[in-house]
């Protein structure tokens, strides 16, 4: 099961990360788990300068964009 984390503190890019993992997940059909990172105590462990960033099974895959909806598909996979 893949480990979906979206750092970010709740800002307009951060909330459309969001929206788009949790789409591309429920359309894969794949299981995932999705977690909200919002402490910037906890963003600044991933040593993430911009957020928001997505974050697949432990490793920082983006940073400080929001990706599209295929990108964040193909992290998945």
């Amino acid at each position: 099961m893949k480990k979906l984390q979206i750092l970010g503190t709740g800002c307009s890019a951060c909330r459309t990360l969001a929206e788009r993992v949790e789409r591309a997940v429920e359309e894969s059909g794949r299981p995932c788990t999705v977690e909200k990172v919002t402490d910037m105590a906890d963003i600044l462990a991933f040593d993430v300068v911009a957020t928001p960033a997505l974050v697949v099974d432990g490793e920082v895959r983006v940073a400080g964009r929001v990706p599209t909806l295929d990108e964040i598909r193909a992290l998945i996979h």
